[in-house]
């Protein structure tokens, strides 16, 4: 298979379900290859991290360009998100950035901790008394969504009875971080963009009214103070994305990590009994089954090379993160889960100056929830059959049901 091939068979339902055969076929091309006219695979791990930090590989600042075609400019998915951080290039990019980085700092993240700690409690407590009678439990709806959306609307300042509508509205803006083949297929995730931007210029405005310490408060504040930090519809636009990402990736973070234990039983006593560093399985998980599977820059200049694959000006790099965590020049045997490995360093989160700001916290997250999860249920085992996304972007479970008896 060449690369053209390989990511046509990727955009297919079975690529999507399972992608690691992909990879390594893509490996056999090399750390890069071209994959049509105007697009290169970064599939090599030092391939990939080179793009990821250099600047002259930067993600298409859909504010800046693309909304000049109208095609795309019709959908607000795309425009709502063009917006954010996530998307935007350089000088605009750090000028919001830095706005946002100090709420997810070391201090800030650790600081979170017993928040966390009470967060998990609850919702085991929840998973108790759902499957008390031995019924089965899907995790993912009682406890890898809830966790990481109560922690990150705790942080903006969301209230406790808006938040259920999320993971649906999530799910279907997500699409339009996909590699969507036709833009028609972006009339939900247009209606959720609509959706969470009404309710956070909501938010925002009572907020103004009313402040109170939380991130929706001092960003609103300093977009009317100092609108040149950052526009009204780059708060919004920001806003939804640290919602949506501040838990998408967590929870499918949380769902991929117990699918594994669960296949892998020596790791689940590890991680009772303390012999395994939850640090570790964490890095691993992220390794071996990243919940972003990949990501995409620009070249930006004349000249520029990926593993020596050329990609002039304009050309569409696609960064294979999944691929890049399994690099057999990188691990060896990196087809297998092993969470005792201790040179995990997956390029899940992404590198250089678009490193995810959530990472501490994803981690953080991870490592109180899952020893807590085992400890209560020393019995968890699957409760029926578990059900994946279709998504390639995006990497997660939609169900995964468990009994807790």
């Amino acid at each position: 298979m060449d690369g053209t091939s390989i990511v046509a068979e990727l955009l297919t339902g079975e690529g999507r379900a399972d992608p690691y055969p992909l990879y390594a076929r893509a490996h056999e091309l090399g750390p890069a290859a071209p994959a049509g006219p105007g697009t290169v695979l970064a599939v090599g791990y030092a391939a990939a991290d080179r793009v990821l930090r250099d600047p002259a590989f930067a993600p298409e600042d859909v504010e800046g360009s693309a909304l000049r075609d109208l095609a795309v400019a019709r959908h607000s998915s795309v425009t709502l998100l063009g917006r954010s951080i996530l998307q935007r290039s350089a000088a605009d990019h750090a000028r919001v950035r830095s706005l946002i980085a100090s709420s997810f700092n070391a201090r800030r993240v650790a600081a979170l901790r017993p928040a966390v700690g009470a967060a998990v409690g609850r919702l085991l407590d929840d998973m108790a008394e759902l499957g008390a009678d031995g019924s089965p439990v899907d995790f993912m709806d009682a406890f890898a969504f809830r966790l990481p959306v109560e922690v990150i609307c705790e942080l903006l300042g969301v209230p406790a009875r808006d938040r259920r509508p999320f993971r649906g509205l999530a799910g279907s803006l997500t699409a339009a971080l996909e590699l969507v083949q036709d833009l028609d297929e972006l009339t939900a995730a247009d209606e959720a963009a609509d959706e969470l931007s009404g309710y956070f210029t909501a938010l925002v405005a009572e907020r103004l009214a009313r402040p109170r310490d939380d991130l929706v408060s001092d960003l609103a504040r300093t977009a009317v103070d100092a609108p040149g930090r950052i526009s009204g519809a780059e708060l919004l636009a920001n806003l939804v994305l640290l919602l949506v990402a501040g838990f998408e990736t967590t929870t499918n973070l949380l769902g991929n990590g117990l699918a594994l234990l669960l296949h892998h039983p020596q790791a689940m006593d590890g991680l009772r009994t303390g012999a395994l560093d939850p640090a570790l399985f964490t890095d691993e998980v992220l390794r071996h089954d990243s919940p972003v599977q990949l990501t995409t820059r620009i070249a930006t200049a004349h000249g520029l090379r990926v593993a020596g694959v050329p990609a002039p000006a304009g050309s569409l790099v696609l960064v294979l993160l999944a691929a890049a965590n399994r690099d057999p020049a990188r691990y060896d045997r990196p087809e297998v889960f092993d969470p005792g490995r201790t040179d995990s360093l997956p390029l899940s989160f992404g590198g250089g100056p678009h490193f995810c700001l959530g990472s501490r916290l994803a981690r953080l997250e991870a490592e109180l929830a899952v020893p807590a999860l085992l400890d209560r249920f020393p019995r968890l085992a699957p409760g029926g059959v578990s059900t994946r996304r279709d998504r390639l972007v995006l990497r997660g479970y939609e169900t995964l049901p468990v009994t807790v008896r």
